[in-house]
């Protein structure tokens, strides 16, 4: 750090040209063998005075020394409203002198957008290239209007974790590499890098298409769940998370759909979906896990009550919940491919994060990603003040607590941000404060789309602004001038969250860069945290409190909290049991998806070769699938009958063949030995004949064509087998066996299978297609089998 800070004056002296020229002595410096780490610090030396140049911003001290602890593999703790979006330029622009490749991934697509147009202005000046990858609308896929061959092929790319994810995915879909946009990748920096590698690291991105036969038994269960009677015809945990039928449930729905049973193989699929209808009305709650908006059923991120755009529960959960809501069921279909967080970016040879919050979960980036947090100092000393905890029996007593606060803070025109845990519990505070007289702004799914704005203007003389839990993340709060002298932002936290580091995220929304500012959190023992984690002491003296206040309740008192010891610790024994859990979650899913990447490379890197093979290893793969599915029909039907070899002959090799040939050598049906090598010479000449159509040149386009859709439609069916997996070894984990071990050999067995069924989609697809070329336009039309 030091060693750039002394360049200051040195490089303040150039003039433009001169600085603007060191980019192209950095980037011959590395075509010539020249480590990255080699130039560090000219290089940031001079993007920090393009920095003061363009942008009117010169880095401080503290910045710079975050920028260093970013440059390869280590994540910079620094507090909110330090300056993160300024900080990055410096690796970015390290980076970007390798090329393409290099990413700063961002909380969301209105971050990627502004940041990539004020930020870019410094990279353009240098004479690197640079792009937004993600859409204005925050929408991904191939119909979204970005030209992503411009995009990927810029030096730097500002995006969201959410659109590189499927186009990472889209690109692996290509049938030529003309078709691929994506470089390899290189280095990624991540924004908020706790809340993408940790709260989000387990959520599988998934691109599905090939379509199911739809269900129409969904409605029919709903309509049959809703008439039945808790703890007579269904239990719920003691956490709420589970559900079940007792047997009394199961006999009074056999009778409603007047079967014997409902748990016989006949009515396996009813089953199914009353199990689904029953999970979904009692452990799925709206507003808090999903909102309705527009007729349409969206997931919310529990971390920060964003709405999960594109983005559904799998095996029919998702149908079942649209059911309930009483929208139109979208269709259900086949996974085609799936990536989760954690492996798209292990991906990447170089990583590096910033964020305000990650020390509480050092070990856990440091395991997983090999990531290494370093705290970086704030530029000047905070003096916010964090006062401690509030805890009431009741959410309603807790929010009668706050509200003589708020009001307090509104009269002397202090901001205040209020958090909730849920959309519903925002919109409950926000009704609260309009029956106070209160005017707010209410930030939650429902308003995202002016969540920059509603944020930026927080800080406001007088302002009350209602958010979900950190929804805002990566937008500044501005305070007012008049704002510090009385006391500056007061956040009021409604709950305590799922980790430490959501909580302290929170409390960084006030006393930034030195200034004054306030935070205090309420909880309740009804909160989501103690109801599911608490122990049972803690519900029998919640219910008892709860008729208590029922019968004395007058209204004239303000409530009371709960000030002895005991309470005071099961709040942060509840947090930690949640933490434990989520982290032991993220690393199964780890386990899990280890399998997962290890075939999706395995498929990847074949397609790749596929893409470009020459004709000698083309026809090297042709004769080992031909290989294999002869082996595989031979293994399942060693002595059967002419009319079963006739039927693989003709659906799988020659269609045009004649059944008599078998008759005449009926000696072939016992010899192995000798039908081996005669399906395989059917198969070698009926192959010659298709070449014998084409011109070589067309015939290797077709062959690449077909074993690219063969292995395509096999690795749909892998995907989509392997995502229903892990909701059967998470089944079989109750029967006592390890979940990880199950899933890897099932996944080993399906992988096999797998094998199997491309081989003979490839063989049957190369010899029984027909070609039909344009004597006019030498085009060729080719019909599938």
């Amino acid at each position: 750090m030091r060693r750039i800070m002394a360049l200051h004056d040195d490089y303040a002296a150039m003039t433009d040209a001169d600085l603007q020229a060191q980019t192209k002595q950095f980037q011959q410096q590395l075509s010539a063998g020249t480590a990255l780490a080699d130039i560090l610090v000219p290089a940031y030396a001079t993007v920090a005075e393009a920095d003061q140049r363009v942008l009117g911003m010169r880095p401080y001290d503290t910045q710079i020394l975050g920028a260093v602890v970013m440059a390869d593999r280590n994540v910079a703790e620094m507090k909110t409203g330090e300056g993160k979006t300024l900080m990055a330029t410096l690796p970015m622009y390290l980076h970007g002198l390798t090329g393409p490749g290099n990413f700063l991934i961002t909380a969301n697509a209105y971050l990627a957008n502004r940041d990539a147009a004020q930020m870019g202005r410094v990279y353009r000046w240098l004479g690197l290239t640079v792009q937004a990858g993600a859409s204005a609308s925050g929408q991904t896929g191939d119909d979204d209007g970005r030209d992503k061959q411009a995009i990927y092929s810029a030096d730097i790319v500002y995006t969201t974790n959410g659109a590189l994810g499927f186009d990472y995915l889209i690109d692996n879909l290509a049938s030529t590499p003309a078709d691929q946009y994506i470089p390899p990748f290189q280095f990624a920096l991540l924004d908020e890098v706790d809340a993408v590698l940790l709260d989000m690291a387990s959520m599988p991105l998934i691109i599905s298409g090939a379509p199911r036969v739809q269900s129409n038994l969904y409605t029919l269960a709903d309509d049959a769940i809703r008439l039945l009677t808790e703890d007579v015809d269904y239990e719920l945990s003691d956490d709420t998370k589970q559900v079940w039928f007792t047997d009394h449930g199961i006999d009074f729905l056999a009778q409603y759909f007047a079967v014997p049973t409902l748990l016989d193989k006949p009515r396996r699929a009813l089953y199914r979906h009353l199990v689904m209808a029953l999970k979904v009305n009692f452990t799925l709650v709206r507003d808090r896990d999903y909102v309705v908006a527009d007729n349409q059923v969206y997931l919310l991120d529990l971390s920060n009550g964003r709405k999960l755009t594109g983005m559904k529960l799998e095996a029919g959960l998702h149908q079942a919940i649209e059911a309930k809501e009483h929208v139109p069921l979208t269709p259900q279909t086949r996974a085609m491919a799936s990536i989760t967080f954690q492996n798209l970016f292990r991906m990447f040879p170089q990583l590096a994060g910033m964020t305000g919050t990650a020390m509480t979960d050092a070990a856990e980036l440091q395991e997983t990603y090999g990531l290494q947090v370093v705290p970086i100092p704030t530029h000047k000393p905070s003096i916010r003040v964090d006062r401690p905890d509030q805890l009431f029996p009741t959410v309603r007593a807790k929010v009668a607590a706050t509200l003589p606060i708020v009001r307090a803070a509104h009269a002397r025109q202090q901001p205040v941000l209020i958090e909730t845990g849920s959309v519903s519990m925002s919109v409950l505070y926000s009704r609260v404060l309009l029956n106070e007289g209160l005017p707010h702004n209410l930030l939650n799914a429902r308003s995202a789309a002016k969540e920059a704005q509603i944020v930026a203007e927080a800080g406001r003389l007088g302002a009350i602004t209602v958010a979900t839990s950190m929804a805002g993340r990566g937008t500044d709060i501005h305070l007012d001038p008049a704002v510090p002298g009385l006391g500056g932002l007061l956040v009021i936290g409604t709950e305590r969250m799922s980790s430490a580091r959501v909580d302290n995220q929170l409390r960084g929304r006030a006393g930034r860069q030195g200034y004054p500012g306030a935070t205090q959190f309420f909880t309740s023992l009804e909160d989501r945290i103690m109801i599911e984690h608490a122990p049972k002491w803690v519900d029998k003296f919640r219910l008892h409190y709860t008729a208590q206040e029922a019968a004395q309740a007058s209204g004239d008192t303000l409530p009371q909290p709960l000030v002895k010891s005991k309470f005071r610790r099961v709040v942060a024994k509840a947090q930690k049991v949640t933490q434990n859990g989520q982290r032991s979650s993220r690393f199964q899913t780890l386990q899990f998806d280890e399998v997962f990447r290890l075939q999706r490379q395995y498929i990847y890197s074949l397609r790749d070769r596929v893409m470009v093979m020459a004709a000698e290893p083309l026809n090297a793969l042709f004769q080992k699938v031909l290989g294999r599915a002869i082996t595989d029909f031979l293994a399942d039907h060693s002595a059967e009958s002419v009319g079963v070899l006739g039927d693989f002959i003709i659906n799988h090799i020659d269609r045009h063949f004649r059944l008599n040939e078998l008759i005449v050598n009926r000696t072939l049906m016992t010899r192995q030995k000798e039908l081996r090598p005669y399906l395989a010479a059917l198969a070698q000449k009926q192959w010659e004949k298709q070449a014998d159509q084409l011109p070589e040149d067309q015939f290797l386009a077709f062959q690449r064509l077909v074993f690219l859709r063969a292995l395509d439609n096999a690795w749909i069916e892998q995907v989509d087998t392997l995502q229903q997996l892990k909701t059967v070894v998470g089944d079989r984990a109750r029967g006592q066996r390890d979940p990880t071990f199950e899933y890897q050999k099932e996944a080993r067995r399906a992988f096999r299978t797998m094998s199997g069924d491309f081989a003979l989609r490839a063989m049957t697809q190369l010899l029984l297609s027909e070609l039909h070329v344009d004597p006019a336009s030498g085009s060729v039309d080719v019909t599938f089998p």
